[in-house]
C-alpha cells in the first residue's frame, strides 16, 4: 500500500506544470501604469520588467511605433499584437517613445540613444545590452532579420 502511494505521489508530481521549467506561460497578457502610461506585457513589475527581461537593469518600456503601445521588450510585443512590429525612422527619432519605469519620464528616442544607459532624470541605470537590440526597435544602419522568440 505504501508503494502505492509513493508511486501515485510521484506520477501526479511528475505531471505537474511545476515540475517542468520550460513549461509555456500560460497567464494572460496585463498591463501596468507608469504615472498614467499603460505598458502592456507579461508579469510586468512595478518597474516594467517581464517574463523575457528582468534584471535591475531592465526597467525601461519601448513605444512601439506600429501601434502607439508601451511594451517592455520586443517579445511581449510579438506574443501579444495581431500586427508585425515596425521601426522608429531616423527622421521620428524627436518622439518621445522610451518610458523610464522607475521615475515615468518619458525620453525621446534620440536623448535615450544619447543617455550613456542612465535616466536624465532620476538617473536610475538603464542596460547597456539594450543598443544590441536598436534594430528591432529603430532604424539603424545594420539591417537584421527579425528574430522569432529573441530572448
Amino acid at each position: 500500500m505504501k508503494l502505492t502511494l509513493l508511486i501515485f505521489a510521484g506520477l501526479t508530481l511528475l505531471s505537474s506544470p511545476l515540475a517542468f521549467a520550460q513549461e509555456k506561460d500560460t497567464e494572460p497578457f496585463k498591463f501596468i501604469e507608469i504615472g498614467e502610461i499603460p505598458v502592456f506585457g507579461k508579469n510586468v513589475d512595478k518597474q516594467t520588467r517581464c517574463v523575457h527581461w528582468h534584471s535591475d537593469l531592465d526597467i525601461i518600456a519601448i513605444k512601439f511605433k506600429c501601434c502607439d503601445k508601451y511594451f517592455p521588450c520586443f517579445s511581449c510585443h510579438e506574443e501579444e499584437a495581431d500586427h508585425p512590429h515596425q521601426v522608429w525612422p531616423k527622421s521620428e527619432f524627436d518622439q518621445k517613445a522610451i518610458l523610464c519605469g522607475v521615475c515615468g519620464t518619458e525620453l525621446r528616442i534620440r536623448d535615450y540613444m544619447a543617455s550613456d544607459n542612465t535616466c536624465p532624470h532620476c538617473q536610475s541605470g538603464f542596460n547597456p545590452g539594450c543598443s544590441n537590440h536598436y534594430h528591432l526597435y529603430f532604424e539603424t544602419l545594420e539591417v537584421r532579420p527579425s528574430p522569432k522568440g529573441i530572448k
